[in-house]
């Protein structure tokens, strides 16, 4: 069973000991569990993609509107782990944001609220696409009637909305990759999450109090690029956004180390889901990579660029991005390193109090870099609540420590303060 399975994702088992297999077929798959059984879904009209859908075309004049500005609005449907839709008001809004060069961007966020009761505030929830095509973005796939095939990447999702919106809180989950996909940009991020939270602020239906309102953010592994750009970016760009409090889990951050650890290993199918927006977000990291890649280099760009997250990840599990290249993978990484500065955390020390939380034994982002970046933020001054998870691993973390960031928030936003300065503890489980 296990040479059948890893066969059909395209590896060879004479490569690999017995035990290699064993792991190369439960890493492809750890993504794939956390979907369950897919269940069928109806609407009564279609769902269309970004890319076909008229509604992400902003109308003429956009581009001269202030950042959050919504340019459309429509009632939508968002699905739930169920056959049936989430038993929530939800809405998607266009609204004018700004690209990494400072140019005006359109993106959607789906924005949802309790249908009982009075929304207490606002919370941000920057999903983990880990994606590089449009069709991925969590405008389509958490949409009621999307594809089944997609909502495979959307169960995680689907899980923590549900949670959030039994907090009393209302929702913003930005579309933060933007319109191209481009997850891995430096500020991009930030300012697309910020602004979504803008245009929620401004979008009545919700029942939120303007400016008055206080807000949160929170995003887990890929999520946590969106979230902890916009906790820096925020001072700066959105400064009368009332940020009470942000909570981060699995941080990606240091990308050259991290796309070289992934290189090779079970989870190497998240780097043709990533690279590819990468470099439509910079050309300078495309012309290297231009330079280097072989046709079947190209061809393994071209159809990662095409597929959501879980089947990257099952589909090249043990993927040699050397046998795709004219040099060496760790080579083209440390010419390009220079690159990647500006993706990683910068100088801005974030003003709001923060929770960060990442699994000791975390088999996809090594929790040496968490632990590093934890401490550069704390030594400039940062607040934060850092714990360190025992038990869990990547994927169950995701699922685990949901429950406690959110009563984390849940007491940022009642006012009752965050600790005071940095602490770190190890914990056996949250």
């Amino acid at each position: 069973m296990v040479d059948t399975a890893v066969s059909s994702c395209g590896a060879k088992s004479s490569a690999f000991k017995r035990s290699q297999l064993r792991s190369a077929l439960i890493a492809a798959s750890a993504v794939l569990c956390l979907a369950g059984t897919p269940t069928a879904v109806g609407s009564a009209d279609p769902v269309l993609t970004p890319q076909s859908d008229p509604f992400y075309t902003p109308p003429a004049g956009w581009d001269s509107q202030a950042p959050g500005t919504i340019l459309n609005s429509r009632p939508v449907e968002v699905a739930s782990m169920g056959p049936q839709a989430q038993d929530a008001d939800a809405w998607q809004l266009l609204y004018r944001t700004t690209d990494v060069d400072g140019n005006p961007m359109a993106t959607v966020t789906t924005v949802l609220r309790p249908r009982n009761g009075q929304v207490k505030g606002l919370i941000s929830y920057q999903a983990a696409e880990d994606a590089s095509a449009p069709q991925c973005a969590p405008s389509f796939t958490l949409r009621q009637g999307a594809p089944v095939r997609n909502k495979y990447d959307a169960s995680l999702d689907l899980m923590t909305v549900d949670q959030i919106l039994s907090t009393g809180h209302a929702i913003s989950i930005p579309d933060w990759e933007g319109p191209k996909g481009t997850l891995i940009a430096a500020r991009q991020p930030g300012y697309l999450t910020l602004d979504g939270m803008r245009a929620a602020e401004g979008f009545a239906p919700l029942g939120l109090s303007g400016t008055d309102t206080p807000v949160a953010a929170m995003g887990y592994s890929g999520g946590s690029l969106g979230t902890s750009s916009a906790v820096q970016m925020q001072p700066i760009y959105a400064p009368e956004l009332r940020l009470a409090g942000v909570a981060i889990g699995g941080w990606r951050t240091d990308f050259g180390s991290y796309l070289k650890a992934l290189n090779s290993g079970p989870f190497s199918g998240f780097i043709p889901a990533l690279l590819p927006g990468m470099l439509r977000a910079d050309p300078r990291l495309a012309a290297v990579f231009d330079k280097y890649l072989t046709p079947a280099g190209q061809a393994l760009m071209a159809a990662g660029d095409s597929e959501c997250v879980t089947s990257n990840v099952g589909q090249y599990p043990f993927l040699r991005m050397d046998d795709y290249l004219t040099i060496p993978f760790s080579q083209l990484l440390e010419e390009v390193q220079p690159l990647f500065a500006d993706l990683d955390f910068g100088p801005v020390v974030p003003t709001a109090p923060m929770l960060h939380y990442h699994a000791v034994h975390d088999e996809i982002v090594d929790i040496a870099v968490s632990d590093q970046a934890v401490a550069q933020w704390c030594a400039a001054g940062a607040q934060i609540t850092y714990m360190r998870d025992q038990l869990s691993d990547h994927v169950s973390l995701a699922i685990t420590g949901t429950p406690a960031a959110l009563r984390w928030i849940d007491d940022r936003m009642a006012g009752r303060p965050a600790p005071a300065g940095c602490s770190t503890s190890t914990v056996p489980s949250m």
